[in-house]
């Protein structure tokens, strides 16, 4: 009987460990994906500013057609960039978050 808790209370602990150890690895991977938003937020609203700037300064008429062509462009091309990046940065926190998992997983599928 006695051993029968033994062996509960170290499958307990284990389950613990693995999903503590799970649980740090989702909360870095989302501080990662915040800052780096945060990071993209500043340099986009720079961006954003420069082109208003660009586009207020203009001469004719065709100068802010093209100025607003490029923003759009550069704002565009920089968003897909961005998203992809975001994209694997959570593909990689879920793979560093079911690490502890495999070992479990293994053993039930034999």
């Amino acid at each position: 009987m006695m051993n029968n808790f033994d062996e509960m209370q170290k499958m307990s602990k284990d389950n613990m460990d693995m999903a503590m150890a799970s649980f740090g690895s989702v909360s870095k991977g989302f501080q990662a994906i915040a800052a780096e938003m945060a990071d993209y937020q500043k340099k986009s609203f720079e961006e954003g500013s420069a082109a208003v700037e660009k586009l207020v300064s203009s001469k004719s008429l065709d100068k802010a057609f093209e100025a607003q062509a490029d923003y759009v462009k550069t704002a565009y091309e920089g968003f897909v960039g961005e998203m992809t990046k975001i994209g694997e940065m959570v593909t990689d926190m879920s793979k560093d978050a079911y690490k502890p998992y495999e070992g479990v997983m293994g053993k039930l599928t034999k």
